[in-house]
Order: C-alpha cells, then sequence, then structure tokens
C-alpha cells in the first residue's frame, strides 16, 4: 500500500507496482490519494496513465505519457527537464522540421536540389472543420485503449494504400465499419489531399466545402503545375460547382475554393482528387 501516492514520480509507481505478485504468486497494489479535485493537473495525468496502462508491456505507454507530462526537456541545451520552451514536445518537433526544411530550401537547397525537385507538398498541417460525426463509436471499438491507439494509428498514415491496410485490419477486428467511422478515414484522406492542394485550412458545412488557399501571395506554390491545374479544372470542369474567389481579411486578400453541394465526406474527397489529376 502506498500512501499519498501522488506525490511520487509515474515510472516511480510503475516501478512499485510491478514489484507486486511474482509467477504464481497474486498480490494487489494500493495507491492511496486524495480526491483527484484536491491534487495538482500533473499529480492527475500521473495517476490517470496509471489507470490506464495496465496491462502487462504497458512499459513504453507509461515512459512516453512520463516524457508528455514532464517534458522532454531542450534537446539541443543543458536543461534535462521541463518544457521546451514552455511549448511541448510535439509542437517543438514541428517547429523543428520547418526550420529543417526552410534551410534546404534556402541556405542549402544546391545540397538538395535532387530533393527538391520532387512534388513538395507547401502545407504540412491542414485544419479540417466539419459537422460531420468523425469517430469510433463506444459499441464498435468497446475499450478506450483501443480506440485511441487506432485514432493514433490513423493519424499517422500518408498513403492510400496505408489506408486500406488499416481500413482492413479494422474490419477484420471488429467488424464492418459504421458511417462515422467510415467518414473519419474519408476526412483523412481529404486532409492529405488538402495539403497537397496548398489549403490551410478546409471547412465541410451545410453541404459546402470551402478550402483557404496559402496565405502568402509570394509563396512558390502559386507557381507550381498543382495550382496551374487547379484553374484548368475550375474552369472547364468545374460547371458552377468549383469556384475560386478571393476574400478580405485583416491580413489581406485571401483565395477561395469553394465547392457546392457536398452531401457526404467521400464526395468532397472526389473533387480534390479530381483538382490533383495531372497536377
Amino acid at each position: 500500500m502506498i500512501n499519498n501516492a501522488h506525490h511520487f514520480g509515474l515510472s516511480d509507481l510503475h516501478q512499485m507496482r510491478g514489484r507486486v505478485g511474482r509467477s504464481n504468486k497474486k498480490a494487489f497494489c494500493y495507491f492511496i490519494t486524495p480526491p483527484y479535485s484536491a491534487m495538482t493537473d500533473e499529480a492527475r495525468k500521473r495517476m490517470t496513465a496509471l489507470e490506464q496502462f495496465s496491462d502487462l508491456g504497458s512499459g513504453i505507454h507509461i515512459a512516453m505519457k512520463d516524457l508528455e507530462i514532464r517534458g522532454a526537456g531542450d534537446l539541443l541545451g543543458g536543461e534535462q527537464s521541463g518544457f521546451i520552451n514552455e511549448i511541448g514536445f510535439e509542437t517543438y518537433q514541428k517547429i523543428l522540421a520547418e526550420a529543417i526544411e526552410e534551410l534546404k530550401e534556402k541556405e542549402f537547397k544546391e545540397l538538395y536540389k535532387d530533393q527538391l525537385s520532387k512534388k513538395k507538398v507547401f502545407t504540412r498541417d491542414t485544419v479540417v472543420d466539419t459537422d460531420f460525426e468523425l469517430r469510433f463509436p463506444e459499441d464498435y471499438i468497446n475499450s478506450v485503449t483501443q480506440r485511441l491507439q487506432c485514432y493514433t494509428e490513423l493519424n499517422e498514415l500518408s498513403k492510400e494504400e496505408e489506408f486500406s491496410v488499416f481500413e482492413n485490419n479494422l474490419i477484420d477486428r471488429f467488424g464492418a465499419l459504421p458511417q462515422s467511422a467510415r467518414d473519419l478515414l474519408e476526412c483523412a484522406k481529404l486532409k492529405l489531399k488538402a495539403a497537397e492542394l496548398g489549403l490551410e485550412r478546409v471547412v465541410l458545412k451545410n453541404q459546402r466545402m470551402i478550402g483557404y488557399f496559402i496565405q502568402d501571395q509570394q509563396s512558390p506554390f502559386y507557381q507550381t503545375p498543382i495550382f496551374q491545374n487547379i484553374i484548368q479544372v475550375v474552369q472547364t470542369q468545374g460547371g458552377g460547382q468549383i469556384k475560386l474567389k478571393e476574400k478580405q481579411t485583416k491580413n489581406g486578400l485571401r483565395l477561395l475554393l469553394t465547392v457546392e453541394k457536398i452531401p457526404t465526406v467521400s464526395t468532397a474527397l472526389s473533387h480534390l482528387r479530381l483538382l490533383l489529376q495531372n497536377g
């Protein structure tokens, strides 16, 4: 029995819990804490992580959760704990990746000219705002842990064939996909296609899709074959349903893509695929 367990570190508690019971000897480890409302935010996260990851082999999940709670420290400096300049590990990774890409494109472009000559994605983190129900329902995937793992795996997919394998695995494990799960997969594909099209944000509501192109009007994206193809498709195949227009914002003019009559996520995805053809 561990009194005031909320004062211990996550790895300490996990280690002590693992020392209880051996072979055919069954035993229990009890953590005694005050109510959650009386704990600090970090203490609550530690205790919740111990509840969530209690199965055999959960050590890696505990370690990653501990890293998330305490922060990764300054990876390029002497500080070994705390959040990286208060921005968090994931945000730090994104900023670092963007800085590396910028260096490749500018200061070291001669060294990476072969890599830069390939098709480039100008938008890495497209935001999708929609009124469709996108989720794995509780009655489809009962376990909270498994649902979180599925969301994490889905977020890491980046190719069409990977989505097919992921979908087949879901059907094999949990059965036929409900509509909300199918729409979730289609929306993940839509997000990737939107990034290829230079859309920083996509609003999918009221049977209408609005895509916000890159804010920087001087971006080299506007000189790419992909953007030229978008213009050509709108002019020749849009039929009034697909339009390009400019909107005045506080940061200046913003180019928008609007598509009418979008009853499903799949319909929106098919329009983005059309815009990418030959681009």
